[in-house]
């Protein structure tokens, strides 16, 4: 939790309590089912947490957007930018119901309102969204496709809508393949926070 603190330190005493939660509640359900590494499991606030929260710097989400984190897998990033943001609407899917089941058990056990858990795929999703958010789900190309009919035409934000997507590796690569047309920024991660563990990873910004 103070790794959350020594970059977030404006947190109200509500959020530092719902960060607080998310270390026990997270142990007791990857017992019963995994949705977590169990390597990763006890270093949870910052491979998990903070690195959901690697978003912030890059845009600021302004009250009344709306989010879509797609493939949130165990929570991630949807569940610590949800408790960031209070008054941003994120809708977090998932394909996965025991995942969606667990994510949906944490947001009621640390008591977020902002929040829409759904066991869907992104192909079959309606609605629209000001920015797609996702973790180590698939390639950029595919995030593209799947994401692109969500992002909302009206902008709101210091940038344009588009997809946020958290990423390691050769994303240099990767940004190549994605449709001609689209607009990539590759920020690093180690730009904002100092842990070795974000040697090499990112946040891709990829606009509508």
């Amino acid at each position: 939790m103070e790794q959350i603190l020594k970059y977030f330190p404006d947190l109200n005493e509500t959020q530092q309590n719902q960060f607080n939660q998310l270390g026990d509640l997270y142990k007791e359900w990857n017992q019963k089912i995994n949705v977590i590494s169990r390597k990763d499991i006890d270093n949870l606030y910052v491979r998990h947490v903070l690195h959901s929260l690697a978003i912030p710097p890059v845009v600021r989400f302004r009250d009344g957007a709306d989010i879509l984190d797609l493939g949130t897998g165990g929570g991630f990033p949807g569940i610590p930018l949800a408790i960031l943001y209070p008054q941003v609407n994120f809708t977090l899917i998932d394909g996965t119901r025991k995942k969606i089941s667990v994510v949906q058990e944490v947001i009621d056990a640390i008591g977020l309102k902002n929040v829409t858990a759904r066991q869907v795929r992104a192909e079959e999703l309606k609605g629209k969204f000001d920015f797609v958010v996702t973790r180590a789900v698939a390639r950029l190309d595919k995030l593209i496709g799947w994401s692109q009919r969500l992002i909302k035409n009206t902008e709101r934000h210091a940038i344009p809508n588009g997809i946020l997507a958290l990423k390691g590796g050769n994303v240099e690569a990767e940004a190549k393949d994605i449709p001609k047309g689209n607009y990539v920024e590759i920020y690093p991660i180690n730009d904002f926070f100092s842990e070795e563990e974000f040697n090499e990873k990112y946040v891709i910004y990829v606009q509508k």
